[in-house]
């Protein structure tokens, strides 16, 4: 079977990377839509405008901050068709990049990605995140190819709030294990092609810089400056993640997140939450030593991800929900990528073997066991 590597045609990261926006656009077309978080435009949009004209570009800017659902593109894509773009642009969070995603692919244009969070891998990746009005997710299309450029401003990113770098973290230290694991079965990429062997080396490589740099970055985050520390999880948590993941494939833990959407309370637990707390599933799943799912937890407590469904917002869950998380987990087209299958029981039974470990974890000198197990009841 053929494999395939797929990834960005341009990624560029630093301090002042967003004033770059205009320039790199051009070399695209001379005509730019911008689907722009309307927030961010109140203390970028200034930037931006000199972006534009710097880059001579004739830039058509439309705010964002909506649901990213289907009728929310069309109409979108219907206001952007009357300009008669040659790029699009996506600025802000997920959801408005989500929303120019689907826009360029309505119009068949290149995109350009410039997220101003470094919340998951999401923008440098070909999925777009589509939801109903209530936010419950109905599907995830795919553009033809990864974004034209990204362009990650790390001095935007130091003064966004730290919980969004710590999903980025949670959802990109998956990326090891669910590559592994589609690598080793019978796993399929998006491309529908087996795994390539560069996507382990890249998603082992992402792991490493998050376990080295990743509590410093949080801190680096928290105080809002721009370090090295910074640069790599934020390389690993967008570029390397996207990378391990598009040529590697998903596995367990990303089907947990389907399983934790409709969940009380974890279902508003963010994406990296879930993703962290899924892959201590996998890991679980697959029988590894205690040794190394205590190391990671170890590390999660660190960066104060969860490591069980009370850190996430499911306090005292019953086996019936346990079971309903483990029945949806099971029956993601991720998860059956090796023999024997895994079957709703068998989840839930590596949920409750999951959660029978972090009560008996010890957390010190990381965070107590009521900051863990009480920090959403308590927000």
């Amino acid at each position: 079977m053929p494999r395939m590597f797929a990834a960005v045609g341009h990624y560029l990261q630093g301090p002042g990377a967003i004033d770059l926006v205009g320039e790199k656009a051009a070399t695209l077309g001379k005509r730019l839509a911008v689907i722009c978080d309307r927030d961010v435009l109140g203390f970028l949009g200034d930037r931006l405008r000199r972006s534009f004209e710097s880059g001579r570009v004739e830039a058509e800017i439309y705010p964002f901050a909506g649901e990213v659902t289907v009728s929310a593109i069309e109409q979108l894509a219907a206001r952007a068709r009357n300009g008669e773009p040659d790029v699009i642009a996506g600025i802000g969070g997920g959801r408005a990049l989500d929303a120019g995603k689907g826009v360029a692919q309505r119009l068949q244009k290149p995109f350009v990605s410039v997220p101003t969070v470094a919340s998951s891998d999401a923008p440098a990746a070909r999925g777009i995140a589509i939801y109903d009005d209530q936010h419950r997710p109905v599907v995830v299309e795919q553009m033809d190819q990864n974004p034209s450029y990204v362009l990650v401003d790390t001095e935007v990113i130091a003064k966004a709030p730290a919980r969004f770098l710590r999903s980025g973290i949670g959802d990109a230290i998956s990326k090891k294990f669910e590559v592994e694991g589609c690598s080793a079965g019978g796993g399929m990429t998006k491309h529908k092609t087996r795994p390539l062997r560069s996507a382990v080396l890249i998603a082992n490589d992402c792991y490493r810089l998050l376990r080295t740099h990743g509590l410093a970055a949080l801190r680096a985050v928290e105080a809002g400056t721009v370090t090295e520390d910074l640069e790599a999880v934020v390389e690993a948590s967008i570029l390397l993640s996207c990378l391990a993941f598009e040529n590697g494939g998903l596995w367990v833990a990303h089907s947990v997140v389907r399983g934790l959407g409709s969940a009380r309370g974890a279902k508003d637990a963010s994406h990296g939450e879930q993703v962290a707390y899924g892959t201590l599933v996998q890991m679980t799943l697959e029988g590894r030593a205690e040794t190394e799912i205590n190391d990671l937890m170890a590390f999660l407590c660190e960066v104060e991800l969860p490591i069980c469904l009370a850190g996430l917002g499911l306090s005292n869950a019953t086996d019936a929900e346990i079971e309903a998380i483990a029945e949806a987990t099971s029956a993601s087209p991720y998860i059956q990528v090796q023999a024997p299958l895994f079957t709703m029981q068998r989840v839930a039974n590596a949920i409750r073997d999951a959660e029978a470990r972090a009560m008996r974890f010890d957390r010190a000198p990381y965070v107590t066991k009521n900051e863990i197990f009480g920090r959403r009841a308590n927000s």
